[in-house]
């Protein structure tokens, strides 16, 4: 099956790969953009992973006012000053800045809730669920899946990306790091909202 010189340039830019790249991503897909894309996003998950052990350290900090009701600072960490300075980089930033804006998450990762956090949403699911009379043994699965729900909403990189309702924000990072080719950290954010407080 022939693959289009459109879908091969479309496929580059959204990847940074190489024509060459594109096109073998495509003729494997047998031409299939969405299935060759989703292919290149795997391997560039893998690339990325790699490089989640590099220290980063450089980065800038974007900000974000929305209609003079919601200001978003976030700290955006790259390896290198070089990397910073990209408009990629700073791109990336900004649509992570306008991500915090629209859906006010409060942690970045899973790992930033804290314990006694985590444990009182288990705890009322468990009851819940006990009330509800559920069997013990699919309980358990539940409780895990709510939990999960609760938190992914909370969670920056869990949340769905506000431009890519096929991608999580974590997803979107990682193709960031497989384009820039360094390990990419958001740091920290802080979201302000007229009239609510902490």
């Amino acid at each position: 099956m022939g693959v289009s010189i459109d879908d091969i340039k479309k496929l580059k830019e959204l990847t940074g790969i190489g024509l060459t790249d594109a096109k073998a991503a495509l003729v494997d897909a047998e031409g299939n953009f969405d299935k060759a894309l989703e292919a290149l996003r795997k391997k560039g998950v893998t690339k990325a992973e790699k490089k989640g052990d590099r220290e980063a350290r450089e980065g800038i900090i974007d900000s974000y006012v929305h209609s003079g009701r919601i200001g978003v600072l976030v700290e955006v960490n790259c390896e290198t000053d070089f990397v910073a300075r990209l408009d990629t980089f700073k791109t990336f930033a900004h649509e992570i800045a306008l991500q915090i804006a629209a859906m006010a998450p409060i942690y970045v990762s899973e790992a930033d809730i804290p314990a006694e956090e985590l444990e009182r949403v288990r705890s009322e699911s468990h009851e819940r669920v006990k009330a509800e009379g559920k069997p013990a043994a699919i309980a358990e699965k539940i409780v895990a899946g709510q939990v999960k729900k609760n938190f992914d909403e909370k969670v920056l990189l869990n949340q769905t990306y506000i431009k890519n309702d096929k991608q999580t924000v974590n997803d979107f990072l990682k193709e960031n790091v497989a384009i820039l080719g360094e390990n990419i950290v958001i740091r920290q954010f802080k979201r302000i909202e007229l009239g609510v407080t902490e």
